[in-house]
């Protein structure tokens, strides 16, 4: 986002946190017209205006096949679903207003979007027909979104995907092997938090209008971070007020969103790691800075963003969840995790991990407790990995810190018992802390080699180079 985008958003944040009736609509059209408007520029250019439908699309389907009888009935949903609808539409007859500042004015023809909407008509009405849900549907229904979040994220079936279409089409493929589609890692891991839960039982059911402003909150659509459905709809049925406390509160994080996302970030790219500084790097000294910076960018560009969501929220009266608390100033890799990307972290936790461990330690055949947690935390961290992309540097990426974490925690408890630090003298306890901040912020620098590098072999190049080899 631009700064001209987040002032824009801050003054409708604020209409929006000011309305009374009405208020829920109202934020529902304003993420609906958001995430059509912040969707990147790409080619084919109608995908700008598709991934955006399908979104709501997606949004509205899991809705129905999570919410009940009650929720579901027409005279409570149907402000929303004409909200929704009307978005849509708008947006679509850009191709006639001309408003390329706003948006693509070539999106698709009517009739194509009107096939699409008759055609969800249709499978709304026959899922309404069907009336409850059992458990193979919503399994089904998560299979689906998995399936669909891994496509988008792996460049060699996104290629041959574009290669299809284009040949279907009789037109030239386009080349490309990513596809822009603004905030949907977040969107499927928040619609997979509700089926997961509906499907144990534990889910409330909400209307319409509620369950898509959870899924698509504008705040939050572009960086996070994953909040859960029941705090987000407590948090929007009693919103905070927005007095002097409140403005303060969300200027604060506001502005230091955006001090850290484009002075410091944007500032550290000049310098931060990347293949060509690899190639010239000409002392190992000079590339650990490099690699230190781009520590340092990729943290200040995703809490800025955090920072900029959470204080957009306060402008609506809804308090975001913290995302990030200075993981880099902590003295443990498992506290790092505990501190960085926390809803992300806390929802493999609970979807992954957890159940996980809890099968190995039920299983007839007992399995070791160091085997047990060797397994589930690189299971979990590669998963992690997966989740930014389907590629072999974000997979070594989540083994790197799940064997950190392995590492760390047998370490930690051979030490148990043989060394305490509560007993240390004060002084000696800050020695222990600072050496476990240095250790713990080098191997995370050392893990985004994965992540700042494009393939394995400038990664081993790098490698070598901070080793003094090269």
């Amino acid at each position: 986002m631009t700064i001209l985008e987040i002032a824009i958003l801050a003054s409708l944040a604020v209409f929006i946190g000011w309305l009374g009736r009405g208020r829920k609509l109202a934020l529902l059209a304003s993420s609906a017209l958001a995430l059509y408007w912040l969707q990147p520029d790409q080619e084919p250019v109608n995908l700008m205006f598709w991934l955006p439908t399908l979104t709501l699309i997606v949004a509205a389907l899991s809705w129905m096949i999570t919410a009940n009888d009650e929720s579901r009935s027409w005279k409570e949903n149907r402000g929303a679903a004409i909200v929704l609808l009307g978005v849509i539409v708008l947006v679509d007859l850009n191709r006639f207003f001309q408003f390329e500042w706003i948006f693509a004015v070539e999106t698709p023809r009517f009739q194509w979007v009107a096939l699409v909407i008759l055609f969800v008509a249709g499978v709304v009405f026959v899922i309404t027909r069907l009336g409850k849900f059992n458990r193979l549907t919503l399994i089904v229904a998560i299979i689906l979104l998995i399936g669909l979040l891994a496509l988008i994220k792996t460049p060699s079936a996104v290629a041959w995907l574009f290669e299809a279409v284009a040949n279907l089409r009789g037109k030239e493929a386009p080349g490309q092997s990513a596809v822009a589609w603004l905030g949907f890692s977040y969107v499927a891991f928040r619609l997979l938090h509700t089926l997961f839960d509906r499907l144990a039982g534990r889910l409330p059911s909400v209307p319409l209008a509620e369950y898509v402003n959870y899924v698509i909150f504008f705040p939050a659509i572009t960086a996070g971070p994953i909040d859960r459905l029941e705090r987000f709809v407590s948090s929007l049925d009693a919103p905070l007020r927005l007095d002097a406390e409140g403005w303060v509160d969300a200027g604060q994080r506001i502005f230091s969103g955006l001090f850290k996302k484009f002075v410091l970030a944007d500032g550290l790219a000049w310098i931060a790691l990347s293949e060509t500084f690899v190639r010239d790097a000409q002392s190992s000294g000079w590339l650990w800075m490099l690699l230190y910076a781009y520590s340092l960018r990729i943290y200040f560009d995703f809490s800025g963003y955090t920072d900029i969501a959470i204080g957009l929220g306060r402008l609506l009266g809804i308090r975001l969840p913290e995302n990030f608390d200075a993981p880099y100033l902590k003295p443990t890799l498992t506290q790092f995790w505990n501190s960085w990307h926390i809803t992300l972290t806390q929802w493999f936790r609970s979807y992954f991990f957890n159940p996980l461990t809890r099968a190995m330690r039920s299983s007839h055949k007992p399995v070791a407790t160091w085997v047990m947690i060797l397994f589930s935390q690189l299971a979990t961290m590669a998963l992690i990995g997966l989740w930014h992309g389907v590629t072999i540097n974000f997979v070594l990426w989540g083994l790197w810190h799940g064997c950190g974490l392995f590492i760390q925690n047998r370490w930690s408890e051979l030490m148990r018992t043989r060394l305490s630090v509560q007993a240390m003298a004060p002084s000696t306890q800050k020695i222990f802390r600072f050496a476990g901040i240095f250790l713990t912020f080098n191997f995370v620098s050392l893990g985004w080699l994965f992540f700042a590098l494009p393939s394995l072999e400038s990664v081993w190049s790098a490698a070598l180079k901070l080793a003094g080899v090269l």
